[in-house]
């Protein structure tokens, strides 16, 4: 018998894991081993270790492109391995670094390729990855902002919508998420590490910055929106289960998302959390989104309620569409094909694509 931990994460992420890349078999084998949500971390790198083995021995035979697929695989399973597992940081960190080394070797050999990159951010540099269509000259972009415990190596399920429409895509990891995390705490004010990102995309002659745009999953979904609330460089913007305010919420958060919060957010108490969480607020400021919006949200969201989407929809100051998805859990993770392409569609005519 699961415990209860372990039963948690589950039924409340089992969805997301395959959406983003684990293959359902994968899923099956090792969830079918485990007992204790303590031997969550190990058995998912012991997982990701069979696809990086592969990557490895494809690239030696000089199949790079299955190289690179492997090690993505790899990179999700090492990224999983750590994702809200904070009561062992050692542990962590290391399943982490794993994902981090197996994302790098991917990142050069997967179609379209990506770019490790390094954005001055508070006298030192925030990580991130690059991709850009196939052929493309200038391209426009899509500025990724992960959500608690996701983080730019999850992001290639995401990114593949937006590459084929022909749209740049750069992930980031920022305060409290990814590599950051170990140095910087989460943020409410996240406009704050977003002007480093836009500034720094001026500094790209291959990119189209004046054609960026903003994306953000989960927490991201609300700090996608908070950004461009101020960032009015922002084209356009997608909210995917974002709250409106963190700390009304966090009551009923599950176990897991509330500790994460806490270890991320640098809070020696659940109450200090909470303190935080309330500073993740769009109160008085939604009103301040001028460029077009669109909010997705599913109906049976069990950690953030649908309300809040709604909610944001209401103040939003720019045009809003909105995707309310009836059987759709949070992310809409058992629902993509509701929204993944339908997004990256309204994103490429917001930037001025073609439709494909």
């Amino acid at each position: 018998m699961a415990d209860s931990q372990l039963q948690s994460a589950l039924a409340h992420w089992a969805p997301r894991l395959i959406a983003n890349g684990i293959p359902l078999t994968d899923f099956q084998d090792v969830t079918g081993t485990l007992a204790s949500w303590n031997d969550w971390c190990k058995a998912w790198v012991a997982r990701g270790d069979v696809h990086d083995a592969l990557g490895e021995t494809d690239l030696a035979a000089g199949h790079r492109l299955s190289a690179g697929e492997h090690f993505s695989r790899a990179a999700v399973c090492h990224h999983f391995a750590k994702f809200v597992f904070v009561d062992d940081l050692d542990q962590m960190r290391w399943a982490h670094m794993k994902a981090v080394a197996s994302r790098a070797k991917a990142l050069p050999l997967i179609d379209p390729p990506g770019e490790r990159v390094e954005i001055p951010y508070m006298g030192t540099t925030l990580k991130g990855e690059l991709r850009k269509p196939a052929g493309s000259v200038r391209p426009p972009v899509l500025v990724m902002c992960m959500g608690l415990d996701s983080c730019k190596e999850e992001m290639d399920a995401y990114e593949r919508n937006f590459l084929e429409r022909g749209i740049a895509t750069l992930a980031f990891d920022g305060p409290g998420q990814g590599e950051a995390e170990y140095e910087f705490p989460i943020r409410g004010d996240y406009e704050v590490p977003v002007k480093a990102v836009f500034d720094w995309l001026e500094t790209r002659s291959d990119i189209d910055h004046g054609r960026a745009a903003l994306w953000g999953v989960s927490l991201g979904g609300y700090y996608a929106p908070r950004a461009a609330a101020f960032e009015k460089r922002a084209r356009a913007c997608i909210a995917l289960s974002g709250p409106y305010n963190m700390g009304a919420n966090w009551d009923g958060l599950p176990e897991l998302t509330r500790r994460a919060f806490q270890v991320r957010a640098k809070c020696a108490t659940p109450e200090e959390g909470r303190k935080v969480a309330h500073t993740l607020s769009l109160e008085g400021l939604a009103s301040k989104i001028t460029c077009p919006l669109f909010i997705v949200a599913g109906k049976q969201d069990r950690i953030i309620p649908w309300q809040d989407a709604e909610r944001l929809a209401r103040e939003a100051g720019g045009p809003v569409e909105m995707l309310m998805v009836e059987d759709g859990n949070h992310v809409v993770n058992n629902r993509a094909y509701r929204y993944r392409t339908q997004t990256a569609d309204w994103m490429a005519a917001q930037l001025g694509l073609p439709k494909r």
